[in-house]
């Protein structure tokens, strides 16, 4: 299992899988919402249905870039703790954020906390994404 964790690839894999059960997670309290309120597209107008659509479109919308960030780095050969720097503030912030949206509509420090998490990974994703890209070329030329 050791070997597992201290590849940067295997490593991507298994966040994108935490992160892909997260998203589902999200999308069975999207059916259950709909199956409670008999609304088959959009939210009715009802915020049982709103808040758990939003949680799943909000994950919906940053998720997959942060994971294609994560498929960069390991492609690029990134150190393994770089990869747990973004891997880890992205999964608990879709975590916290998530369950944040599906339980009250208005701002709570959860759902704060959540976002700040996952643009903390957005940054450390971008720039290491980033230096990794460039420096080798600069070293080169």
């Amino acid at each position: 299992m050791s070997g597992v964790l201290s590849d940067p690839f295997h490593l991507f894999a298994i966040y994108a899988a935490v992160n892909a059960l997260i998203m589902l997670a999200l999308g069975v309290l999207v059916v259950r919402a709909r199956v409670k309120t008999k609304v088959g597209i959009g939210d009715g107008g009802l915020p049982e249905l709103g808040r758990p659509l939003r949680a799943h479109a909000n994950n919906t919308e940053y998720t997959p870039m942060a994971l294609i960030l994560m498929l960069g780095l390991s492609s690029l050969g990134s150190p393994v703790w770089i990869l747990h720097a973004v891997g880890l503030p992205l999964t608990l912030g879709r975590v916290l954020h998530g369950i944040a949206l599906s339980r009250n509509e208005g701002p709570s420090t959860m759902r704060l906390v959540g976002m700040v998490l996952t643009f903390l990974a957005y940054i450390v994703g971008i720039v290491a994404l980033l230096w990794l890209a460039i420096v080798p070329l600069a070293v080169a030329s």
